[in-house]
């Protein structure tokens, strides 16, 4: 026990550190959207100041934010859906008949920087009198959506047991009856973390959303940028829409963590 007891204080003051480093920047961003930019600026009401709802009352009212709310909600869930049902199916595919070439075209994709395309798409999509609307923004979302839920869903889908499939044959099924009664039932957990990723991703996306969007497709992490100025910052305006903006996907990560981690660690003991 005595030669436990220092190792028990180093993990505690770790665990104590890396948690307030992480949580440090959301109390001050939340604590500053309570705030008027007088106080944001006084050193001496850091901790003693009087909460005010000015700040939340100007994002939700004043500036359309929930206009952009909607927006932001519609491309991430149209984006996430359609990739998981082009994802999901190849990812299957490339699982059980060992399309390696294919797997390694989709890890490519997976790791080019996304922003060395913004240019060509565009040229692409202005050519096509696309910029500016839900589609293509949706289809920005996709190219970096579907590579993760592919590559997630491969390792899920060679963690499963190829030997239930082969008894639902064996019991008259075909392999898509398989698929979609069998396996597709079996791998929600993976889908669940594949999902919840892409909605993360595409929810809180501001690159593409910058230079392919319009004034009516305006998504939540461009609209922040409202609050900055050419001579000055509205901090209390610009914290509160970033409270905003963070706190839904906090709430998602909160209550389907367990299916992101089991989703992530499917199929790591395979074998």
């Amino acid at each position: 026990m005595r030669a436990r007891t220092p190792f028990t204080v180093f993990r505690v003051v770790a665990l104590t550190v890396v948690v307030l480093t992480l949580i440090a920047p959301l109390v001050w961003m939340v604590a500053a959207s309570l705030k008027t930019n007088v106080d944001i600026y006084d050193p001496g009401k850091a901790l003693a100041f009087t909460p005010t709802l000015e700040n939340y009352t100007k994002v939700l009212q004043q500036a359309n934010y929930v206009d952009f709310i909607v927006n932001s909600l519609w491309i991430a869930f149209a984006s996430t859906v359609l990739s998981l049902l082009i994802g999901v199916p190849a990812a299957y595919s490339m699982s059980r008949f060992a399309m390696r070439r294919s797997a390694l075209v989709v890890l490519m994709a997976r790791v080019i920087p996304a922003v060395s395309l913004l240019v060509p798409w565009y040229y692409v999509f202005s050519n096509l009198k696309m910029v500016g609307g839900f589609s293509v923004l949706i289809l920005s979302h996709m190219f970096v959506a579907l590579p993760l839920i592919v590559y997630i869903m491969m390792g899920y889908f060679d963690g499963l047991p190829l030997e239930l499939e082969e008894s639902a044959l064996v019991d008259g099924l075909t392999p898509i009856g398989a698929f979609r009664r069998i396996t597709l039932p079996l791998s929600t957990p993976g889908i669940a973390t594949a999902g919840i990723l892409s909605f993360i991703f595409s929810w809180n996306n501001f690159m593409f959303a910058l230079v392919l969007s319009g004034a009516d497709t305006k998504t939540l992490p461009v609209a922040i940028f409202d609050f900055v100025g050419y001579a000055s910052i509205d901090w209390g305006g610009l914290m509160a829409a970033s409270t905003v903006v963070t706190v839904p996907i906090m709430v998602i990560a909160l209550f389907a963590q367990k299916y992101v981690v089991s989703g992530l660690t499917a199929g790591a003991t395979k074998g």
